[in-house]
């Protein structure tokens, strides 16, 4: 077998096999389930958590978009980073984020707001912080999902034969960069799209269309942004 059919069977089974048998991991879980003993509301269900992961195949990732936490109201959260379930309204962030593309891709703005067609054609859409507590955003920003972030970015990172892009938005996705090899990959950075800091750097960005260039320069089909 040659190191591309390696990479090319790549999946996150063995990865994520691994992580759960990680006490910083079966802290998490324990953790999560005591809160909801509690009757405490926690987003997103536990069949979601790693719905990432789920949509998006190890050896197709192309783009990984970091977020910070998981959609803190009801309904909200399937998952998947800025993205919502259908017939849910479109958060602002994700209202920005559309408007970029719209202005760096004369592209028409989508009506709803799940992301799971950028999944499922190579978007790693992942939130640093993997669940979060009803109407408390960050609530479970320090119960061990740094360390499970710090594993994956090291993964993306170094055991893909092909060069990712990586959109990092805001500090919180900022301070994972150390993780990322950037003489290897394409690393884009802006302030978060939420609407408090998308007029200083966000808006303009043209990270949309940087990506599919990156991408098209190595031979990699590009992301079809507005086939949402």
């Amino acid at each position: 077998m040659t190191k591309k059919d390696i990479f090319a069977k790549m999946t996150w089974n063995n990865f994520l096999s691994k992580q759960f048998q990680e006490q910083y991991f079966k802290d998490i879980v324990q953790f999560i389930k005591k809160e909801r003993d509690n009757h405490k509301s926690i987003f997103p269900d536990n069949n979601n958590i790693l719905n990432a992961f789920k949509l998006c195949n190890f050896s197709d990732i192309k783009v990984v978009i970091l977020g910070q936490d998981p959609y803190y109201l009801p309904n909200q959260s399937n998952g998947l980073a800025f993205s919502v379930n259908m017939n849910i309204p479109i958060p602002k962030s994700l209202h920005n984020i559309y408007r970029e593309i719209r202005e760096d891709l004369n592209i028409e703005t989508p009506m709803h707001g799940n992301l799971e067609s950028w999944a499922r054609q190579g978007v790693f859409l992942y939130n640093t912080c993997l669940t979060v507590e009803s109407g408390k955003p960050n609530s479970h920003a320090n119960i061990g999902w740094q360390e499970f972030t710090k594993n994956v970015l090291t993964k993306l990172s170094e055991d893909t034969e092909k060069s990712l892009v990586f959109l990092l938005w805001g500090k919180s996705a900022q301070n994972n960069q150390q993780y990322i090899n950037a003489r290897k990959h394409l690393i884009l950075t802006a302030t978060h799209p939420t609407p408090l800091s998308a007029n200083k750097g966000f808006f303009g960005c043209k990270h949309f269309s940087k990506t599919n260039a990156f991408l098209m320069k190595n031979n990699i089909i590009p992301i079809e942004w507005g086939n949402i």
